[in-house]
């Protein structure tokens, strides 16, 4: 038994702003994917994966309990796949910011939710809502606290624009300029990271005065007109406020950006050679890079390991 494939995500914009209702821009990632197996796999990593299903299933049989009128799954069944070795085989790093448990809730509600709304329906605001309220309560289980933003994005494999926090669509972006020299790259920072330290760190800044005026007018404002430019195809405003974003992101979340990663991202600041964001919640993982010369950028970041996802 193999289920179908569920892919990684990007949130290019939004990490942290949307916990406070900023835009954000999500956009699915093929490189990386997972599937639901069943089959005579005794690797380490397949026999955590059903330890890990085992503990899901009581967890999704509790949240059914408390919130019976949000969704109904057929944990029976879930619970006799589990019994016979069922786990999900997936090359999504875990901790790199790339959505790898989004891709397992979304199987999850592929496989075992009732009554559940597929991508081929009319997906009106209503319906992606209450998607991402389920799988937000779904991805808690992992994360403790979760916008049910990653396997939205990974059950529907299209690019997700979030307005707020009630109103978000399906969206196109700009069609790939393969020839392009233009780029959105991932840069492997080498370790693995944490979303649930991570969010915490930001929980106990907002307590702060100085940290939330911060956030409104400086980060969300960037962030937000780079979501604007990016949707609408504006690259050249894009550079200049991505350079603003990039800044703000190094002054006050240097806690979330790996202490080795500091000078690479002044200076990409300083050259203009190229501009990093966090991917995801940071602490580790994957670094978002963003080029208006990806041979540039590559010159630059010679030492590191760039995967190009997006050329424009």
């Amino acid at each position: 038994m193999k289920g179908p494939l569920f892919y990684s995500k990007i949130l290019l914009f939004g990490e942290y702003g949307i916990i406070k209702d900023s835009k954000g821009l999500s956009i699915p990632y093929n490189f990386f994917k997972g599937a639901l197996k069943t089959d005579d796999a005794t690797s380490e990593s397949a026999i955590d994966s059903n330890k890990n299903l085992r503990a899901f299933s009581i967890y999704l049989e509790e949240m059914m309990k408390e919130a019976p009128e949000l969704v109904r799954f057929d944990i029976d069944a879930m619970e006799k796949d589990v019994a016979q070795g069922m786990y999900f085989d997936s090359s999504i790093p875990q901790g790199y910011g790339v959505g790898s448990s989004g891709a397992l809730v979304a199987a999850i509600y592929d496989k075992y939710a009732q009554d559940k709304i597929t991508v081929l329906e009319n997906l009106t605001r209503d319906k992606l809502l209450t998607l991402k309220r389920i799988f937000g309560r779904m991805e808690s289980f992992f994360h403790g606290k979760s916008s049910g933003l990653d396997p939205l994005n990974s059950y529907l494999s299209l690019p997700i624009l979030i307005n707020s926090k009630d109103n978000i669509e399906s969206t196109s972006i700009p069609s790939q300029n393969v020839e392009g020299r233009g780029a959105v790259f991932l840069l492997d920072s080498g370790i693995t990271g944490e979303t649930a330290p991570m969010v915490q760190i930001f929980m106990e800044k907002m307590k702060q005065e100085g940290f939330r005026s911060m956030l409104k007018d400086q980060f969300i404002k960037h962030s937000d007109a780079c979501v604007e430019d990016f949707v609408g195809g504006n690259f050249k405003s894009l550079f200049g406020n991505l350079k603003q974003l990039s800044h703000v992101v190094l002054d006050h979340f240097k806690p979330m950006i790996p202490a080795k990663f500091h000078d690479l991202w002044k200076q990409g600041i300083e050259s203009n050679a190229y501009y990093l964001k966090l991917c995801g919640s940071g602490g580790g993982g994957y670094i978002l890079g963003f080029t208006e010369d990806i041979d540039q950028a590559r010159k630059a970041l010679k030492d590191y390991n760039l995967e190009v996802v997006y050329n424009f």
